[in-house]
């Protein structure tokens, strides 16, 4: 049974309730966390607070620094551990869970790097005046982390906040503990004062509501649903609590005539297979030039048809959804495409080795999908691809911006000019050329527009959503 992770010691919940812990390969229960409730959450927050008056705050930027280099270390020391971990606890494929701990250890070693970088300005003003700024952090910070990627978005929240100068209540999905609750375990372990990084486990409904509506956490980090995005803004607005969203996207890839196809095909594949398609800036509308549309459907079908999914302990191209309601998320959609008698242009297969009671979904390619249609507009969150074509630029910047979400888009083109027109007339907080992802970049801002969220997670920009600017103006005599 795991256990809550308060001032560097494992609790359990006040509720004495716990909840199962399903590995998504075979549906079964291996596992259990616990059930947290209100009195939980405030007892992480009381003991973030009393670390942070206490030990964080006297710490100069240099000392933080070296802590989370050591817990860099740590984690790359701990990678397969933890890679074993996040396979089965969430499904994923090894070579996915093991970039996510590589990911983890990065964040931090990037961060690490930043505390004693952040600084302020000399302004220049009336003569006989001084005016400068500094950054200062929120204090506590709240941060409620999903389960399609724990390990990396926790990197890239917690390490921004703790490299700030804030001290962390974290609130994983109950989908996916596991990892982060080892994580708190070896941030201890390197000499992390006690409060400064706190794991409080249960539904979103009780604990992540509690952690919202705590009056001592002054900043909420959130990654989920516009929906639950919007309940979040709502509940921390009475105290004028701010809070950074990334909501999700519906992510396209644009691919001109003039793109270079053999170099297309792979990428396009992998930013919708990745993780089971259970991404956020998964690429998952495709749209095509008319001229090359047919050409691009025939060679991705193919491609499509040699994907293989099954268990994640088999490493294979594909593994698992996360749980049940999921996958049946992914089969309504393709029921509602089916319904509209929308073309299914390839699926990869599901191996015979996988367990009927897992929670498998095999990736799908669908081609001449409406605009206005659901798969085109909502987040499927599962390995479904909706192709279209566009005419000319004009309709692909069309198409493209004609969603509720601005995340990430994709631009497939050799033009040098087009490139930069449509960077620039694309609604989103990321534009891929002639690549999607970047392999990461842990130092590129990312975030959304639109109902994909605001505020900056990722890279040195990070840092200023978890800080607050004050201005000191100072009168010579």
């Amino acid at each position: 049974m795991q256990l809550n992770f308060i001032a560097n010691t494992s609790l359990v919940s006040s509720s004495g309730l716990t909840i199962p812990v399903i590995d998504p390969s075979t549906g079964q229960v291996f596992d259990e966390i616990q059930r947290s409730n209100a009195q939980d959450i405030d007892t992480a927050v009381r003991a973030a607070r009393q670390c942070m008056d206490s030990v964080w705050s006297k710490l100069s930027a240099t000392e933080r620094g070296r802590l989370l280099m050591r817990l860099s270390v740590k984690v790359t020391e701990h990678a397969e551990e933890l890679t074993a971990i996040e396979q089965r606890d969430c499904g994923k494929p090894t070579r996915q869970a093991r970039a996510d701990a590589v990911a983890l250890a990065r964040y931090f070693e990037f961060y690490a790097g930043a505390c004693d970088k952040l600084t302020g300005q000399t302004l220049p003003y009336q003569d006989g005046y001084s005016v400068f700024t500094w950054r200062e952090p929120h204090g506590v910070t709240g941060h409620i982390v999903p389960w399609n990627y724990p390990m990396q978005i926790f990197g890239r929240s917690v390490a921004g906040a703790l490299a700030a100068g804030n001290v962390c209540v974290v609130k994983p999905a109950e989908d996916a503990c596991l990892s982060l609750i080892r994580v708190a375990q070896l941030a201890a372990e390197v000499g992390f004062p006690a409060g400064a990084l706190n794991i409080v486990t249960g539904y979103g409904h009780e604990a992540g509501d509690a952690l919202v509506r705590h009056a001592g956490i002054e900043h909420i980090s959130f990654t989920g649903s516009p929906k639950i995005g919007t309940l979040v803004q709502q509940l921390a607005a009475p105290r004028h609590c701010p809070v950074t969203l990334e909501l999700g996207g519906k992510s396209p890839q644009i691919v001109f005539a003039d793109a270079d196809l053999d170099a297309v095909i792979p990428v396009v594949i992998n930013a919708i297979v990745q993780n089971a398609g259970q991404t956020c800036s998964a690429g998952s509308r495709i749209l095509v030039e008319e001229k090359i549309y047919d050409r691009l459907m025939e060679r991705l079908g193919h491609a499509f048809a040699q994907l293989r999914v099954g268990p994640a302990s088999m490493d294979l191209d594909v593994g698992p959804l996360i749980r049940q309601s999921q996958q049946q998320r992914v089969w309504d959609f393709l029921s509602d495409a089916q319904v509209a008698n929308i073309p299914v242009v390839a699926q990869g297969q599901i191996v015979d080795e996988a367990p009927e009671t897992g929670f498998y979904q095999a990736p799908t390619l669908l081609r001449d999908v409406p605009v206005d249609h659901r798969l085109a507009q909502e987040e499927v969150f599962g390995p479904v691809l909706a192709a279209m074509s566009f005419r000319d630029e004009d309709h692909a910047v069309e198409l493209a911006n004609a969603t509720q979400f601005g995340l990430v888009a994709g631009v497939w083109t050799r033009d040098g000019a087009r490139q930069f027109r449509m960077a620039r007339r694309l609604r989103c907080g990321q534009v891929f050329i002639n690549n999607y992802g970047a392999a990461g970049g842990v130092e590129l801002p990312f975030g959304g527009v639109k109902s994909s969220g605001y505020g900056r997670e990722k890279g040195f920009e990070a840092l200023y959503g978890f800080t607050t600017l004050k201005t000191v103006a100072v009168k010579h005599d």
